[in-house]
């Protein structure tokens, strides 16, 4: 567990991720990360969550025309 502060950015409060927190997140300046809800608390993620639902659904529906596909590549 890391313990963060809390500091004033501009107008806005933010947090000030460790070296080690985005090495281990392979994140640097400029990336963007995602904070989604969970049970417990917070994820902090380099990962969108919507691009993975999107890829399941994209996946889900090469597999159901796995044959036309198999037909127009011929």
């Amino acid at each position: 567990m890391t313990a963060l502060k809390l500091t004033q950015i501009g107008n806005s409060v933010g947090v000030i991720l460790p070296k080690e927190v985005l090495a281990r997140l392979k994140v640097e300046k400029g990336d963007t990360v995602f904070l989604t809800e969970a049970a417990n608390g917070v994820t902090l993620t380099p990962y969108d969550p919507s691009l993975e639902e999107q890829l399941k659904a994209g996946r889900e529906f090469m597999r159901e025309f796995r044959d036309t596909f198999h037909q127009l590549a011929k």
